[in-house]
């Protein structure tokens, strides 16, 4: 299988990267050219595509005849990051292509989620503060969601929750609906966020879903698999 990883340089890009690799897949990694040096574990391993994941040019070029695209959607900066990505993205991939791309848990699709008012007001306030400063739009990234949702593609969005590093745990457990008692936890390790992304691939039951998940060796996921 031949997969694109837009935002390859981040630190979960760069764990797709490993579990892509790790079962065989040709990779094509694309970054900002600033960040392309934090590829080099890899460069001798992956083709590198330098440039703004936003940019439909890049895009276009590196998805060409690719299997897969795993997509980071950074809500970087006021000037459209994630939804440009996203859409790039949904033009130019192969059009059998599985599409799978990350966001967080504040990502709602049917307004069935369950948000306590301590998440609603994180991200209410960090959220307006990031965009008055024009440091992140989360509303552009809602947006990109809204695009993908609306896609006839075979596409996942993965919501993550909180993220924490440590080795792996396994594949997380996942839910329909953010508020449901396994996803009490809230807490998922990075390196298996990404595990979930390269593994959503080849998982056809995921398809044009958005699976809210969790660490497998949470509390919350241990009590619900008694």
């Amino acid at each position: 299988m031949k997969v694109c990883i837009v935002g390859a340089s981040g630190k979960l890009g760069r764990y797709m990267v490993q579990h892509a690799l790790d079962r065989g897949y040709e990779v094509v990694g694309v970054c900002r050219e600033k960040s392309v040096a934090k590829l080099d574990v890899f460069k001798d391993r992956i083709t590198i595509v330098p440039g703004n994941t936003n940019d439909r040019d890049v895009i276009e070029a590196a998805v060409a005849g690719c299997d897969g695209v795993l997509t980071v959607l950074v809500p970087w900066g006021v000037h459209q990051y994630s939804s440009g990505t996203a859409q790039a993205v949904l033009d130019y991939a192969r059009p059998d292509a599985r599409l799978v791309f990350s966001c967080g848990w504040h990502i709602a699709r049917d307004g069935q989620d369950k948000y306590s008012l301590l998440f609603k007001t994180i991200v209410g306030v960090a959220g307006a503060l990031a965009k008055f400063a024009r440091l992140v739009d989360l509303d552009d990234q809602v947006e990109a969601c809204r695009r993908i949702f609306a896609s006839d593609r075979r596409w996942t969005v993965v919501r993550g929750s909180d993220l924490e590093e440590g080795p792996s745990e396994g594949l997380p457990v996942w839910s329909q609906h953010v508020g449901d008692p396994i996803l009490k936890s809230n807490r998922t390790r990075r390196t298996d966020f990404a595990l979930f992304m390269v593994a959503a691939l080849e998982d056809d039951t995921l398809i044009q879903q958005a699976p809210a998940i969790v660490g497998c060796r949470t509390a919350s996921a241990l009590a619900a698999s008694k």
